[in-house]
């Protein structure tokens, strides 16, 4: 009886325990000097799946699912997490991803999950060992605002208005010393219109004779 067991077992065609397995591999370290980063998830796959889903996963437990991409024989589709910027691309046995406008603050492990979705059944790879992201701190570099004048037009600018005013002052000042000896001649003059003696009017003197003050005259008498 147990021989005829050993036979049937014999018969027995063994499982292929290669078949619907994927496997993922990445590069340990990327460095990013510029905020952007290509990683690259190369992966096999030995089953007959049609519908697939690539995925980019961040932290050392994958909490955060960065972006990820969709396809299947004739239509492809990717979205991305609010917080990146990150666009997928299949291509034969290798998903890319691309983030772009990284931070220093997003410095991490990154994973690659590979899942064939249709038909069944479901597969998708055992976590690997992940691709850390270095994202270098960009400095902040300010340019000096460039003059739109040239250097040689705001000289002779400079040298213009330092004609004229130049000239504008000399100007002033030459008026001044003239009004100034128009004064001084004004000042020399003496109003040499008659005056006629007070309480006699209408006495051949002009009307617009003033009234001489003849006490300015008069002796001084003790």
């Amino acid at each position: 009886m147990l021989l005829g067991i050993l036979v049937v077992l014999c018969f027995i065609p063994s499982a292929d325990v290669t078949e619907n397995k994927i496997l993922v591999a990445q590069h340990p370290l990327l460095i990013v000097a510029n905020r952007n980063a290509t990683l690259d998830c190369n992966y096999t796959y030995n089953g007959t799946g049609k519908e697939f889903r690539a995925s980019l996963h961040k932290g050392t437990d994958s909490a955060v699912e960065v972006c990820f991409i969709s396809w299947n024989t004739t239509k492809t589709s990717t979205s991305s997490n609010q917080e990146f910027n990150c666009t997928g691309d299949h291509k034969k046995n290798k998903v890319i991803f691309n983030l772009q406008n990284m931070s220093a603050s997003q410095t991490d492990i990154y994973f690659c999950k590979i899942e064939a979705m249709y038909p069944p059944p479901y597969v998708c790879n055992e976590k690997s060992n992940g691709t850390v992201i270095h994202v270098k701190e960009t400095p902040i570099q300010t340019q000096e605002p460039q003059s739109a004048i040239p250097l040689w037009i705001m000289v002779a600018m400079t040298g213009v208005l330092a004609f004229y005013s130049v000239l504008i002052t000399a100007v002033f000042i030459n008026y001044w010393q003239k009004s100034k000896r128009n004064m001084y001649h004004q000042t020399d003059y003496m109003n040499m219109t008659p005056r006629h003696p007070p309480h006699q009017k209408n006495k051949g003197y002009p009307s617009y004779a003033p009234t001489r003050d003849y006490t300015a005259y008069r002796s001084w008498q003790p």
